[in-house]
């Protein structure tokens, strides 16, 4: 959850309950440690759905109101709740104080120090779809433009960076983060591609356009004398794979927003991170 989001959320409903699972036995929708808000007109996060996340959201706006409410449930997902998953959870509500906002930023911020990062060059219609697509995930999201009013209006916790050479940042990224390139100048694509590849440490690198233009790079980079053999096959493009011939801004963002991820998990688990 986005410390932003938390921010958010309390500001506008002061009087909430947090609801954490404490332990989870067998199959359950979250694992322990998951939790939300819940407050009379409004909740934050999720710890499953279906039916145990009604019965304790119930739970929580009887304490808030009240009105009886417990503050601990030992849930049995089965078929007497309506729920299939076979296993258990125990559950802690809390009414939310200083304290426990104190403590849900900390561990809000410690989750975002372990998200993986992604950097998004170019904001047209592409980059910002890709941007809203993936500012509700786990991720740390910052997008790159030349053109200042194009990061105007995007969510808090989306990372903006304005600058004239945007080329220059790439050797500032950190290692294993996912870089994606779609800005509106097919020479400016090059230049932060060829930077891109010139490392070997990036956990996904991608670009936007087709099969046309993977030759028409491949030929620039033999060109300037850049790169060897390995540098294309380190390179996604076109970003979002050929399984829906749709080009849409949206469904562009869709397709390449899962193939980050599988990028980001498949380098973490390479190197047992």
């Amino acid at each position: 959850m986005p410390v932003v989001s938390l921010r958010h959320f309390l500001a506008d409903h002061p009087d909430a309950v947090l609801i954490e699972i404490t332990a989870a036995q067998g199959s359950t929708p979250r694992e322990a440690g998951a939790f939300m808000l819940v407050a009379m007109d409004g909740f934050l996060g999720t710890i499953g759905g279906g039916q145990l996340e009604y019965r304790t959201m119930e739970n929580a706006r009887k304490l808030i109101k009240g009105d009886g409410g417990v503050e601990a449930m030992d849930i049995p997902l089965g078929p007497e709740i309506g729920q299939c998953c076979g296993g258990r959870a125990q559950l802690r509500f809390r009414k939310v104080t200083d304290t426990i906002i104190e403590e849900l930023q900390a561990r809000c911020r410690a989750a975002e120090e372990t998200f993986a990062k992604v950097y998004i060059f170019g904001g047209g219609h592409v980059g910002r779809a890709l941007a809203l697509a993936m500012a509700p995930l786990p991720l740390s999201l910052t997008l790159i433009e030349t053109r200042e009013e194009k990061l105007v209006g995007l969510p808090d916790r989306i990372i903006t960076r304005l600058t004239a050479i945007p080329e220059a940042l790439v050797e500032t990224i950190p290692p294993a983060a996912a870089l994606i390139i779609v800005t509106h100048d097919h020479a400016l694509d090059f230049l932060i591609a060829r930077e891109a590849l010139a490392r070997d440490d990036l956990a996904y690198t991608g670009m936007i356009g087709s099969l046309t233009k993977r030759a028409k790079f491949s030929s620039w980079l033999a060109h300037e004398g850049d790169g060897d053999k390995n540098w294309l096959s380190r390179l996604t493009l076109p970003i979002g794979g050929g399984a829906v011939k749709n080009k849409r801004p949206e469904v562009i963002a869709a397709m390449t927003v899962a193939e980050v991820l599988t990028a980001l998990e498949n380098y973490r688990s390479e190197r047992g991170t």
